[in-house]
């Protein structure tokens, strides 16, 4: 029998039979053939039984040799590791040169961050041998940066986490995810805020004690989050709002500005769920339940401020309506002049709270003639 070695590159030497000699050569084509009907073994029979076994182990060597072609394992180099991608050196491979050395031209940056968090824990706790370093922690070795410390052209020689400085947004991140990796920040890189190329430092000033807590570059939470986010401070200042203007609440009560696996950044697992972390009584389960409440709160609700009351999206019984257009009273038209002094006769369902006044459970009811939420 005729064989063949395999010339693969970096392929293991492998004994493979010319297939097309061995059928040609070895078979007799049966009457079958090319009727279309069902083959047997008995249609291809062999000139040559004692082949038999030896295409059995050709096939199976064949088979093992392309797992392991396709899987690395029959490369010559597969043995070895691969080799890491070289990172580029810090700084252009500067070398730390010491706090004293930053404090000597930086006095009054200094001043600022002795108040700090961050100054607290390097320089009196620190946990590794980074935070010991404390400026250099976060800007990175600072050598090459002090040769030539006022030439613009020199930025690279230091970290900065301004937008004017230019260090890369990936990079000013990576400083600050050295010791804030996990936790509120598990989600950033997935985050809108992430995704959007904001850095650390665009909300936070980690040199200067603004705020009691954060480090923020405003006086406070929501006010950082205004910088970028102008609609919510327009609606927030509408007639009904949630108390987020009085302080008694801050836009990381319902959101994780770092990322989180939900929409729109939520604390909890969707609408509702952080929606509930205050409303407890509108959670359920109800013996009757309201359909879209259950859905969305957003379905009536504006979740930060509407003109309408209760920060519904559209006045009562208008917003009923909208799902609700059967015959009877559900379908008429309702106008400003139903209401008492409008010139037409006054309608209850214009007054009040219009459709709640008989719907009062709109949530949802446990009484058992709750079935249309009046009880």
């Amino acid at each position: 029998m005729q064989s063949f070695i395999c010339h693969r590159p970096s392929a293991l030497p492998q004994i493979v039979p010319d297939w097309a000699t061995v059928w040609r050569q070895n078979t007799r084509v049966g009457p079958h053939f090319y009727s279309g009907k069902d083959q047997t073994d008995d249609t291809l029979p062999l000139k040559n039984p004692r082949l038999a076994s030896t295409l059995r182990i050709s096939v199976v060597t064949l088979g093992l040799w392309s797992v392991a072609s396709l899987s690395g394992l029959g490369a010559k180099e597969s043995g070895l590791p691969k080799k890491a991608k070289p990172t580029e050196p810090l700084n252009g491979g500067a070398e730390y040169v010491g706090e004293a050395v930053c404090i000597a031209c930086h006095a009054t940056q200094n001043n600022q961050f002795t108040h700090t968090l961050h100054a607290n824990v390097f320089r009196l706790n620190p946990k590794n041998e980074l935070q010991q370093r404390t400026c250099e922690a976060c800007h990175g070795p600072g050598s090459n940066h002090i040769k030539d410390p006022a030439n613009p052209k020199n930025h690279g020689a230091l970290v900065g986490f301004t937008r004017e400085w230019g260090t890369p947004v990936e990079r000013q991140t990576s400083m600050c995810l050295t010791c804030h990796q996990g936790g509120n920040a598990m989600f950033w890189s997935s985050s809108a805020h992430g995704r959007n190329q904001l850095s650390c430092s665009d909300c936070h000033n980690p040199m200067t004690k603004l705020t009691d807590s954060g480090l923020l570059k405003k006086t406070s939470i929501n006010e950082t989050c205004y910088t970028c986010h102008k609609q919510q401070r327009a609606e927030f200042a509408k007639r009904s709002h949630m108390p987020l203007p009085e302080g008694k609440i801050s836009c990381v009560d319902c959101h994780n500005p770092h990322g989180s696996t939900s929409k729109a950044m939520l604390k909890g697992d969707s609408v509702n769920e952080t929606c509930y972390a205050c409303h407890a009584e509108k959670r359920g389960p109800f013996l009757w339940e309201h359909a879209p409440v259950r859905e969305s709160c957003l379905n009536c609700h504006n979740p930060h401020g509407a003109n309408q009351d209760k920060l519904l999206q559209v006045a009562r019984p208008f917003l009923c309506q909208q799902c609700h257009g059967n015959t009877n009273h559900q379908s008429a038209f309702y106008n400003a002049g139903q209401l008492i002094g409008g010139g037409a006769a006054a309608n209850p369902r214009m007054l009040g709270r219009s459709c709640q006044n008989c719907h009062s459970q709109i949530h949802g009811s446990n009484d058992p003639s709750g079935a249309r939420f009046q009880r």
